[in-house]
């Protein structure tokens, strides 16, 4: 037991305010990564969703869940938001440069 637990509850809350801001560094990153292939896509008129490599994302990223002790369901919803923040910022590149998303299948929406 610790002898001051409002200190320990600080040092917790430190830990997790630095964990939440290099989570947000790293969604940046994450966007800005995938900004690069919706324009890609937007070029070359691909579609901005690609279905196959979403769902290879989600068996990936729930078989790394579990090896890191997190909730695969909890890992697949939090990919599933992003993804469809990222089909959704793809479908606005490509309107904005006035390509189709009938394309071929192509560069891989996640990542």
């Amino acid at each position: 037991m610790t002898e001051n637990p409002r200190a320990q509850l600080a040092e917790y809350r430190a830990s997790i305010d630095n964990i939440d801001a290099a989570l947000i560094h790293m969604l940046a990153e994450r966007f800005r990564c995938t900004k690069a292939v919706g324009v890609l896509k937007a070029t070359y008129g691909l579609p901005p969703a690609d279905p196959a490599r979403e769902t290879q994302q989600i068996e990936r990223l729930r078989r790394l869940a579990q090896d890191a002790h997190l909730d695969p369901d909890f890992a697949e919803k939090f990919l599933n938001f992003v993804i469809k923040e990222v089909i959704r910022h793809h479908e606005q590149i490509a309107a904005t440069n006035g390509a189709t998303a009938t394309g071929a299948e192509g560069a891989a929406t996640t990542g």
